[in-house]
């Protein structure tokens, strides 16, 4: 962190945290207490009211402000959900950024703004789908893939494909020219336009390896629109399943990536799930045991049928 920044951030820090000691400054910014003192004098000479006392640290003068910018509650809450969602789903990179962006707007909201979107983040849940692969694995690819997109580098990269037949799936290596990356569906995927196939094509990361950046670049094509070719939902199966209206609310949390719609009746509550194949769910409503009946499709009807006698054998 160069001096400029580092001071900005020491503003923001007292902003937010209010009285600091040095000490505990050059911890937070990685550097010396000599540091933090030359860092504060210059601040204090540029006209920041930064007020110090031996034994107690620094702190900001009462009503001074740093940036003057307004958020509602609203602005403030939908920006730190995204930011949070960042940390959770994205690479190492962009994590450390959303966490700096969201000390940041936490350090120029005002109280009264702070508490309101405090209140309403304890009330709301973000549930997202699960992460595509394993993380230190799927981060790397994430920020190789970040760094081939913005400097148009082709990669390299081994790929297996799902097929129909015995083996059910055929690797392949391939090169291909990144456009973009696309969170889609609870996974991560390329856009990219592939030397192989000569055309543009979706690559799932969790079926890349040995992934490599090459010293070949490319152009991507003026106008080139990423959400045009961002793909779409592939959930086409339909399931539906009845549940005990005591037993909903369990259901509906552990289910609420899949569910299209609900609705009332007499025995319970009708849920229609979207998803890809029956083997996607199956897990799931094993463990709502006789509290969920599945109406259809018949292949997961008799998949339940088939645990169930595996798991009756066994015990």
């Amino acid at each position: 962190m160069n001096k400029t920044d580092r001071m900005l951030a020491l503003v923001l820090e007292l902003q937010r945290k209010g009285r600091q000691r040095a000490a505990d400054l050059a911890q937070t910014f990685e550097t010396s207490t000599r540091t933090i003192y030359r860092d504060v004098q210059a601040l204090c000479e540029a006209g920041v009211p930064i007020v110090g006392s031996p034994g107690q640290g620094y702190w900001l003068a009462e009503g001074y402000f740093l940036p003057p910018v307004s958020f509602t509650a609203e602005e403030a809450v939908a920006l730190l959900m995204g930011a949070s969602f960042i940390e959770r789903y994205f690479d190492a990179g962009y994590r450390a950024a959303a966490e700096s962006s969201k000390a940041k707007l936490e350090a120029i909201l005002p109280e009264a703004v702070k508490a309101d979107a405090a209140r309403v983040i304890a009330g709301m849940k973000l549930i997202a789908p699960r992460r595509d692969g394993s993380r230190p694995e799927e981060e790397r690819k994430l920020e190789l893939l970040r760094r081939a997109v913005l400097e148009e580098r082709t990669v390299r990269f081994r790929y297996v494909k799902k097929i129909a037949g015995p083996d059910g799936t055929r690797e392949s290596v391939r090169e291909a020219d990144p456009y973009g990356l696309a969170f889609a569906g609870g996974v991560w995927m390329l856009l990219a336009f592939c030397r192989f196939r000569q055309g543009i094509r979706h690559f799932r990361l969790s079926r890349m390896s040995d992934l490599e950046l090459t010293d070949e670049r490319f152009k991507r094509p003026a106008g080139f629109d990423l959400e045009a070719y961002t793909p779409p939902d592939d959930r086409t199966l339909r399931v539906r399943i009845r549940v005990r209206s005591e037993f909903a609310d369990r259901v509906k949390e552990d289910a609420a990536f899949w569910i299209e719609t609900e609705e009332a009746e007499d025995e319970g509550l009708v849920l229609t799930l979207r998803v890809r194949r029956v083997e996607e769910v199956l897990p799931t409503v094993l463990g709502w045991g006789a509290e969920a009946v599945v109406l259809e499709p018949e292949a997961l009807r008799r998949k339940l049928r088939e645990e169930a006698e595996k798991m009756l054998n066994r015990y």
